[in-house]
């Protein structure tokens, strides 16, 4: 009777703390909401370059500061973008969208507004061309939400903004070619003045730098590093999606695109240790979560290889976020991002890196753009690759090259 009644009380014990557990989907929104709290507050009251404390790792490419709005802000907009299009509704996720849709609303206006005290840096050096096409990144992933509400005006100032981005004269030969095509697309979607030699040019060379087994140089040389999770892979995805509602012949990349960020999101899954760490190797390493977008917005489309499950991807990202959040240091005192990969470690960013720099990890956040009622999200726990490999599983399948 005894042993009974304490079976009793475990099992209820257990029934108890499991409904008030933490679910996966609950943990990714909370992490999100915390990081971009600090940039939409203080930008939708015209108060991000009072309140944002700008860091840097050197100044050996000068101050970079009068970047680092324009880079939080965009960013932290293109990761987040997917979940805000769900839109807002009853529920208690529902709510918090819709009080970030509005934050950004407000906070479009004073960036892109020459009166604001917000107003931010479209068109002075080269830098605004990358964080312009993030920002247009994001209207491309959420134009029910983030552009369709705008006002004429306000329209008409981000299309201006965007365009005066254009003033890079020199842009590299590498990955910013995706950028200025990215700026582009957007004119494309929502305007009827773009420059289609831009989206050529950036899809074309990126066609000729593609080196085999899911992976693309940055220019003429490979580089060892998550730039084809950062820039290439999804801007690639996102600029052919755009195609697909024209008539344009570069249109037809869409399956070759996809096929090869596949083949990437393989190696990406592959990246994930038993403990919920990856190889920190190469420049911008960080970018923190974000050198997992291309397997997260393969999760958003849909689009994930056969070989590795909704559960497995879920569970391993769930994984390196943990690591990456709880990590003591991420946030300054007052919640803004720190450099470092694990907390604050400033020797670890390059000379490039300031504060808005670091929103880069909110690209690997897209999956919340699936609503919570998908297998994504409702489907159960998976061991990821490494997991099952290192733990003896016998049934792990060989990995092989893709061309």
């Amino acid at each position: 009777m005894k042993t009974k009644l304490i079976t009793n009380l475990l099992l209820l014990f257990f029934l108890t703390t499991a409904s008030f557990a933490q679910t996966d989907r609950e943990y990714w929104v909370k992490e999100l909401v915390k990081m971009a709290d600090p940039v939409l507050v203080s930008l939708s009251n015209d108060q991000l370059k009072t309140n944002m404390v700008v860091e840097q790792s050197s100044f050996d490419y000068g101050n970079r500061s009068s970047f680092a709005p324009l880079e939080a802000f965009g960013r932290l907009m293109a990761g987040m973008a997917p979940w805000l299009e769900l839109g807002a509704d009853q529920t208690k996720e529902g709510k918090l969208r819709e009080k970030y849709i509005y934050l950004f609303h407000k906070s479009i206006y004073n960036a892109v507004n020459p009166a604001s005290k917000d107003y931010m840096n479209f068109s002075k050096g080269s830098q605004p061309l990358v964080d312009a096409s993030f920002l247009a990144q994001a209207f491309l992933r959420a134009p029910t939400q983030l552009w369709d509400p705008l006002s004429k005006e306000t329209k008409k100032m981000v299309v201006n903004a965007f365009k005066n981005s254009r003033n890079v004269i020199n842009i590299p030969y590498n990955n910013w070619l995706l950028f200025a095509g990215t700026i582009e697309a957007f004119l494309v979607k929502f305007t009827d003045e773009a420059d289609y030699a831009r989206i050529e040019y950036a899809l074309n060379k990126h066609m000729d730098w593609y080196v085999g087994d899911g992976l693309y140089s940055d220019g003429k040389f490979y580089h060892w590093d998550y730039y084809n999770s950062f820039v290439i892979h999804p801007m690639l995805i996102d600029i052919v999606n755009v195609l697909q509602n024209t008539k344009h012949s570069l249109r037809k990349l869409d399956k070759k695109v996809i096929k090869r960020a596949q083949r990437y999101g393989v190696i990406l899954e592959r990246q994930i240790s038993p403990e919920g760490t990856f190889p920190v190797v190469g420049r911008s390493i960080v970018y923190r979560f974000g050198a997992f977008q291309a397997l997260s917005q393969l999760a958003l489309l849909e689009q994930l290889p056969e070989k590795i499950s909704e559960g497995q991807v879920r569970s391993g990202l769930t994984a390196v976020l943990k690591r990456l959040s709880e990590a003591n240091g991420l946030y300054d005192k007052n919640g803004w991002l720190q450099i470092g990969v694990i907390g604050h470690q400033p020797d670890m960013g390059e000379a490039y890196i300031t504060t808005g720099s670091l929103y880069l990890h909110s690209f690997g956040f897209l999956p919340l753009g699936l609503p919570a009622s998908h297998s994504f999200w409702t489907s159960p726990p998976e061991p990821w690759t490494n997991v099952k490999v290192w733990r003896g599983d016998t049934d792990v399948k060989k990995d092989h090259f893709v061309n």
